[in-house]
């Protein structure tokens, strides 16, 4: 199932976008609990300047709908506002992805769970 579609049956099983967001982060987890795996386009950004342009393309489109959904949820679950959701929603991505990143540098899914629960508390994702 691609991502995009991967979101919006998350959203088509509960209309309540607060509840989206809060689990939004299980999208990433589950690459992680199959074998300590991550997601590949995160894995391809690092190496985007070698990547071919219709790779660089998908990689980069990826993060968009990533984005653009997160943004949709913050300014429908009145979060922030439709002007600053776009900078949130980034930084919700990159924190997710980084998390990720780091519990599979180390083979700890616990540490995503932590990391996850730290982002929860700090505010970046709803509690």
């Amino acid at each position: 199932m691609d991502t995009a579609a991967q979101l919006e049956a998350m959203l088509a099983e509960t209309a309540d976008p607060v509840r989206c967001l809060r689990r939004y982060p299980e999208v990433f987890r589950k690459a992680l609990e199959n074998n300590n795996r991550m997601c590949l386009c995160s894995f391809m950004s690092a190496e985007v300047d070698d990547l071919p342009d219709a790779v660089k393309q998908e990689v980069q489109t990826f993060a968009d709908v990533n984005v653009a959904w997160l943004s949709k949820l913050l300014v429908a679950a009145r979060l922030v506002s439709a002007k600053k959701s776009e900078q949130r929603a980034r930084a919700i991505f990159a924190a997710v992805a980084g998390a990720q990143l780091m519990a599979r540098s180390r083979s700890n899914i616990s540490l995503y769970d932590s990391l996850i629960d730290s982002y929860r508390a700090a505010g970046l994702l709803p509690a």
